[in-house]
C-alpha cells in the first residue's frame, strides 16, 4: 500500500483550488463542474500528482492513501441518516471537490443509474435497517471482501473512499492479488470463462430502500429506453449470467475479478472448489486500513478486494461517514451506456 502525506502547504494549495471552485459551483454533481475537473486536477501540487501517476501507471501497489486534508468535525454536519438528504450546498463541499480533482488524476469518476439515483459521489454510512445488509449502508455485519460491481463489464477501474468521520476507528480490509498464493492446478481453473457472478444488491434496488430505483425519476424518451435496458440487463445477470474468469489478462501478474457472497451456489463443483482455494489465500493475504478523516483511499479495482470490518452503529449523527468515487481509466468504453459524451452516469 501507498501511503503520501499531505505537507501543510500542498494541503493549502489544495484548498486554495477548493475555494476558487466553491466559489462557482455549490455541488460536484454540476455538469460543468464535471467537465472542468480535469483541467483544475492538473493544479494539485506536482509530487501528489507525480505519487498518483506513479500507482496508476505501474500497478506496482493495489493502494494508495493519501492523507493530511482537513475535515474539520463541528463544520461537516452529523453524519447523515439517509443519502437521499443531500442540501446545496453541501457543509463538505470542499471536502467534495478536493477528494473528486485528486481522483480525476486517475480517470472520469462516473456514476450508475441503478445507485443512489445517479448521483456520481456516493455516501458510505450505516442505515438504520439496514445493519445485516451486503451493501455499504449495512454496519453489523462483516462487509465480504469483494471486487466492486464485479458483475458487470463496465465495473470501475479504481474505487476511491475519503473519510469525513470514523470515530470507532472501523478498519476497510484490502487484499492485493499479488499477495494471493494458489497451486496451478487452481490458477488454470480461475483463469477459465466458467464462473457466474450476479448483481449485487445495490444494483437490484435502491440502497438503504426497498423498492428499485430504476423508474425513480421522472425521464424523456432517451433516459427512459435507456433505464429500461439497465433494468433487463439486471435482470438477465440475475436469471441467465455470462460466464466469466476470476483471473485474467498477464498470466504471471494477473488482475482479479470476484465476489463470493454473489457467487455462492452459482457455480459447479469444480469450480466452488477453485473458488473455495482462492478464497482462503485471500483470506491469508487479507489487511487492511483505518480511514482518519480527511484520508483519501484509492483502491485498483482490477487487482484488490476491499469490504469492511462490522462495527455497531448509533444512528445518532455521529457513525462513520465516508465518500465513494467509482473512477473509469476510459470513459469511451461506456459511451453506448451513458445519455450523451458529456454524461458520466452509466445505465
Amino acid at each position: 500500500m501507498l501511503r503520501v502525506h499531505l505537507a501543510a502547504a500542498e494541503a493549502a494549495a489544495i484548498e486554495a483550488v477548493c475555494d476558487e471552485l466553491a466559489q462557482r459551483y455549490d455541488t460536484v454533481e454540476s455538469a460543468e463542474f464535471q467537465q472542468e475537473s480535469r483541467v483544475y486536477a492538473e493544479e494539485l501540487p506536482r509530487r501528489i500528482r507525480s505519487a498518483l501517476h506513479d500507482f496508476r501507471s505501474s500497478e506496482r501497489s493495489a493502494a494508495f492513501v493519501l492523507s493530511g486534508f482537513p475535515v474539520p468535525d463541528d463544520k461537516i454536519g452529523p453524519t447523515p441518516r439517509h443519502w437521499a438528504d443531500k442540501p446545496v450546498p453541501s457543509p463538505t463541499l470542499r471536502q467534495d471537490i478536493a477528494f473528486f480533482l485528486i481522483a480525476s488524476v486517475l480517470g472520469e469518476p462516473i456514476g450508475w443509474a441503478t445507485q443512489q439515483d445517479g448521483y456520481i459521489m456516493h455516501d458510505v454510512f450505516p442505515i438504520k435497517g439496514h445493519e445485516h445488509e451486503q451493501i455499504g449502508f449495512g454496519s453489523a455485519e462483516l462487509l465480504t471482501w469483494h471486487t466492486e460491481d464485479a458483475f458487470h463489464p463496465l465495473r470501475t477501474d479504481y474505487l476511491g473512499l475519503m473519510c469525513l468521520r470514523n470515530p470507532d476507528k472501523v478498519e476497510t480490509t484490502l487484499a492485493d492479488v499479488a499477495d494471493v498464493k494458489i497451486d496451478d492446478a487452481t490458477r488454470r481453473i480461475l483463469t477459465q470463462e466458467r464462473f457466474y457472478i450476479l448483481p449485487d444488491n445495490s444494483h437490484r434496488q435502491r440502497e438503504g430502500e426497498e423498492v428499485d430505483n430504476t423508474e425513480a425519476v421522472p425521464a424523456d424518451d432517451r433516459v427512459a429506453a435507456l433505464r429500461r435496458r439497465s433494468r433487463r440487463q439486471v435482470e438477465r445477470a440475475l436469471s441467465a449470467p455470462e460466464p466469466v474468469a476470476v483471473l485474467f489478462g498477464d498470466a504471471e501478474s494477473p488482475y482479479l475479478r470476484i465476489d463470493p457472497y454473489y457467487m455462492a451456489d452459482a457455480q459447479g463443483d469444480e469450480e466452488q472448489a477453485a473458488l473455495d482455494t482462492v478464497g482462503e489465500a485471500i483470506d491469508a493475504a487479507m489487511t487492511g486500513v483505518t480511514l482518519e478523516p480527511g484520508d483519501i483511499c484509492l483502491i485498483d479495482n482490477y487487482r484488490a478486494v476491499h469490504g469492511r470490518k462490522p462495527f455497531r452503529a448509533r444512528f445518532d449523527g455521529t457513525d462513520r461517514w465516508l465518500r465513494r468515487l467509482n473512477v473509469t481509466r476510459d470513459l469511451r468504453k461506456s459511451r453506448g451506456s451513458r445519455l450523451d459524451a458529456r454524461s458520466r452516469v452509466i445505465y
